[in-house]
């Protein structure tokens, strides 16, 4: 990538369009990100939305406004497309914690057991599961599997947990974690509850047990956005990270949302690889065609059909 020098006369929103146009590129962004990226995406939503975007979409160039592994997703379901992230080094602590070769080997370990693994990993990791899930979907997916077939889950332990006591199966549990949605203070969010006492918890399911057993309400980020259109509340207290108040404050403007705060006087509930895209970055990958996502072919081939799995089965 270029360096991150650019003119300052130039007007950078308008020349992403710009080159949105001359690349015949489409915008995908999570959530999480900035809200200036957000308000540039052609498309915003979580990893199962994104998916499906992705998948159908007739440009040639996807530019992916999220981490790694969810530009990885995007070109195993296209790769013959040029597929950008703004920032290579926007990955993700969830699939850090589980390693392809450490993976590799639990498999092996169960080898009657079908691996539902939360998209949240690797390409390489991907090859290695039977079916992958969001937070979407991973509860209508767990209730297909027979009742009599031991499951694998990974990475995320506390979705694990969380979808064991919803579909009321045991699963083996892989022992990962988000760093930021196990951050979030107990403490503080009951100081807050006191402060705004017809406030409503809404939390997402990568939260620890305590934090869960708290929330009126618990969902991924698109079920989080449906509920607070639903509800009939004013307030909330949003226990994921902050990015996504903004499309909240965008659809229900005449409500107040409080973002969770860490246990630490830190900005620690905001995702640090999210937030290493920057509209600055964005322009410069659509300007250079780079950085580009690139995999092994075999890995594509093996981690498409989990993949497609999911989107069948949801």
């Amino acid at each position: 990538m270029s360096e991150l020098i650019i003119d300052s006369d130039i007007d950078i929103e308008s020349e992403i369009k710009r080159l949105k146009k001359e690349l015949n590129a489409v915008i995908l962004a999570h959530y999480y990100q900035d809200s200036e990226i957000q308000d540039l995406a052609d498309f915003v939503g979580d990893s199962l939305e994104l998916s499906r975007k992705a998948k159908s979409t007739n440009a040639d160039v996807i530019v992916f406004a999220g981490v790694h592994f969810m530009a990885e997703t995007a070109k195993i379901l296209n790769p013959n497309k040029l597929v950008l992230l703004p920032d290579l080094e926007a990955g993700c602590s969830l699939a850090d914690s589980c390693p392809a070769p450490l993976f590799k080997n639990f498999r092996k370990q169960y080898p009657d057991h079908v691996s539902i693994t939360y998209i949240n990993c690797t390409a390489e990791v991907k090859a290695l599961s039977d079916i992958i899930c969001t937070s979407s979907n991973a509860e209508k997916i767990i209730n297909q599997i027979p009742v009599d077939k031991p499951i694998l889950f990974s990475p995320d332990r506390n979705l694990g947990k969380y979808l064991m006591k919803k579909t009321g199966r045991k699963m083996l549990l892989w022992d990962g974690s988000c760093i930021v949605h196990e951050t979030f203070s107990e403490r503080k969010i009951i100081d807050l509850k006191v402060q705004y006492p017809d406030a409503k918890i809404i939390a997402h399911p990568e939260c620890e047990d305590a934090l869960l057993n708290r929330a009126d309400f618990i969902g991924s980020t698109s079920k989080l956005l449906s509920f607070i259109l639903s509800d009939s509340s004013s307030n909330y207290i949003v226990v994921t990270e902050p990015g996504i108040i903004h499309q909240m404050e965008k659809i229900a403007p005449h409500k107040k949302f409080i973002a969770a705060p860490p246990e630490k006087n830190c900005n620690c509930n905001e995702c640090p690889y999210m937030r290493l895209n920057t509209l600055e970055k964005l322009y410069l990958c659509m300007k250079d065609r780079k950085p580009e996502i690139t995999l092994p072919d075999d890995i594509m081939v093996k981690a498409l059909r989990p993949i497609e799995r999911m989107l069948e089965m949801s």
